[in-house]
This record gives structure tokens, C-alpha cells and sequence, in this order.
């Protein structure tokens, strides 16, 4: 028997009243490594429709082989489920490869992402670019926030060094609050650009009732996506980017990314 030198835990989180704990042991370097078994057949189309149904928000289609034999991928948005191939037991958190030490689950939810967005309409969004862009992210805002308002502070700044900014809506406070209601005004504004800035700056925004607005299918979004707090920034490779980044640091990057 081989003794591991070292130990990677991964700790799922639970679904349902499934709870989890996977242990995985890296073999040291002088032993041999069996080949990983191959993946398990793609699951029919009974077994899509079981798993959608015992899982609320997904659909059939969402249902697919994982990496790991046995065990199916779900997701829902961005947010990725992991249930076995009976359909009975199911998992939350985030796959390894231990082999090339890749996140496997955070690749698939950078894929995820990606896709979303460039099926996302930009007339859904507020967007603040220059001429001739480099680069484009989006951002999930919050009026109210404070380190929101110092990027869009900047924001000549961000496009001064090429970069296109995409606007969609994530008031922390949640539904029926006070920045929701701020959101929604800047919405129903005629001119989006100035109301955001305007608001961004502590000015009131009054604008006439104009629902059904983006801004619950934003916030909703932005949950798939796991976002915690504003700003977070989506790069176009779906790359999720928590907090502030001042312009420089942002362009340097996105320019690395570019490369």
C-alpha cells in the first residue's frame, strides 16, 4: 500500500438534506498513476427529464456527463449541481482535477458565463464605451455601493485605455428596497447613461413607472453567476473578478488574458 504525502479535501457543500465529504489522496511522484476510467454514456432522455423534475430550475437539457464516471452535471445558469446517475443523491461545489490541479467546476462556470452573456441582448444593458474598444467586461452595479460608485468615478478612465463597460443591475439590498427602487429609475430614465451617473453620485432619480424593467432578471443573473457583493466584473472569457479593480490594473489584465 502506498502512503499519500499529500491530502487534497474537497468539502461539498449539501443539497437537499445531502450532505457530502470527499476525501482525495495525490500519489507521490514514484507511484504509478492508473488512467482515469472513461466518463460514463450520455443520459437519456428520461433520465434528463427525472433529474430536472427532482431539481427546481433545471431543464432536461441542462443535464450532462461529468468527468467523473457515474455522476451527472446539472446546471442551472451558472451555478453547477453534480448528481449521481440514479438520480437519487446530489452535490454542490467545486470539482478538481488533481492530476493538472485545474478547477474543473470553475472552467465549466467560466464557460457558462460566457455563453449567457454573448447571448445576452445589450439593449438590456447600460452601456459606457469608447470608440474603438479593446476590451469589453461587464459589470454587475449597485447605485448605492460604495466602491461601485468609485469605479463608475472613473469611467472615463476605464475607457480611455479601450475598455467597454456593460452595465447590469445587482442591488445587494435585494427586491422591494430602497436601491432596487433606484435601479429601476435609472432604468426608465430617457437617457440611462446620465441617470446612472447621476445616481451614482447621490442625486435623486425620478422617472415614470416603466416595468417590466431588467433589473429582477439582472439580480437573478448575478446569483447564477455567484456574485456576493458589487462591483464584480465578468471578463469576456467569463472570468468572474470580485470587487474594484482601479483602470490600470484592469487593462494590465485584460491584456495578460489577451495573450
Amino acid at each position: 500500500m502506498v502512503k499519500p504525502t499529500r491530502q487534497s479535501i474537497l468539502i461539498f457543500a449539501t443539497v437537499g438534506s445531502l450532505g457530502l465529504l470527499a476525501l482525495a489522496f495525490a500519489a507521490p511522484p514514484s507511484a504509478t498513476v492508473a488512467p482515469a476510467p472513461a466518463p460514463a454514456a450520455a443520459p437519456t432522455a428520461a433520465v434528463r427529464a427525472e433529474i430536472a423534475r427532482r431539481l427546481p430550475g433545471a431543464h432536461p437539457e441542462d443535464v450532462r456527463v461529468s468527468t467523473v464516471p457515474g455522476v451527472f452535471e446539472v446546471a442551472r445558469g451558472a451555478d453547477l449541481v453534480y448528481v449521481t446517475a440514479d438520480g437519487r443523491h446530489a452535490f454542490s461545489g467545486d470539482l478538481y482535477d488533481l492530476t493538472s490541479q485545474v478547477n474543473l467546476s470553475e472552467q465549466r462556470r467560466r464557460e457558462l458565463r460566457s455563453h449567457i452573456l454573448a447571448s445576452m441582448p445589450e439593449n438590456q444593458m447600460i452601456v459606457f464605451s469608447p470608440k474603438d474598444p479593446k476590451y469589453t467586461v461587464t459589470v454587475f452595479t449597485d447605485v448605492d455601493c460604495g466602491y461601485c460608485r468609485k469605479l463608475h468615478s472613473e469611467i472615463a478612465k476605464y475607457n480611455d485605455l479601450g475598455i467597454r463597460v456593460r452595465y447590469l443591475f445587482f442591488p445587494r439590498t435585494g427586491p422591494d428596497t430602497e436601491s432596487w427602487a433606484k435601479a429601476n429609475a435609472v432604468w426608465c430614465s430617457a437617457n440611462r447613461n446620465d441617470a446612472l451617473t447621476r445616481a451614482k453620485r447621490g442625486e435623486t432619480i425620478s422617472a415614470p413607472n416603466c416595468a417590466p424593467t431588467p433589473v429582477a432578471k439582472d439580480y437573478e443573473m448575478g446569483q447564477d453567476f455567484g456574485v456576493h457583493g458589487t462591483p464584480a466584473i465578468v471578463l469576456a472569457s467569463g472570468e468572474l473578478l470580485p470587487g474594484y479593480l482601479p483602470p490600470a490594473l484592469l487593462s494590465r489584465r485584460l491584456a495578460a488574458e489577451s495573450h
